[in-house]
């Protein structure tokens, strides 16, 4: 009998994801040739914004962060860096760094945002919202911390200007 290889940590992580990104990328197909691009957006970001706070809860659970307030940059720090392990898997090309206090950056390689590179595919990138810097404030928001994005666009950074990257300010209470 032929015996299983045992898949990596990083190597199920990172199926998990290309299934999910997949699963998410078809849905927004059938949403973009169904409804139209700005149809597709609206749906797109509700689905993203409910799912939040339940993805954030599970997360929370499995981190066994449980209820525990985030209530400085420290405790954000270590959240994020674990549940980063969980969500921001190599193939996305970005990058999240901490440059400074209280600062969150994210840079995607250039022109390599999977995301950018699947709706410009699909033939709806004119029109496309960014999903994926909203879903990140979505967890956020559902962590309920204070915070300003910048720069603030909805539209696809990479389409505009060939690179996307921005920070994550974050105001805690002193």
């Amino acid at each position: 009998m032929e015996k299983w290889n045992d898949p990596e940590t990083r190597e199920v992580i990172d199926l998990l994801n290309r299934c999910w990104m997949t699963h998410d990328g078809m849905w927004f197909l059938h949403c973009f040739r169904t409804f139209g691009i700005q149809q597709a957006n609206l749906l797109n970001k509700a689905a993203i914004r409910s799912l939040a706070p339940l993805e954030i809860e599970r997360i929370r659970r499995t981190l066994g962060r449980g209820e525990k307030r985030i209530g400085n940059f420290t405790d954000f720090k270590e959240f994020f860096i674990s549940a980063s392990r969980l969500f921001i898997p190599d193939f996305m090309g970005v990058s999240m760094t901490f440059p400074g206090e209280n600062i969150l950056h994210w840079e995607l390689e250039p022109l390599n945002c999977f995301a950018y590179k699947g709706i410009k595919r699909i033939g709806a990138i004119e029109g496309y919202e960014c999903g994926v810097i909203y879903r990140l404030e979505c967890w956020l928001e559902a962590l309920g911390l204070a915070f300003r994005t910048s720069p603030r666009s909805a539209h696809c950074s990479m389409h505009l200007s060939g690179v996307c990257s921005g920070d994550f300010e974050f105001f805690f209470d002193s």
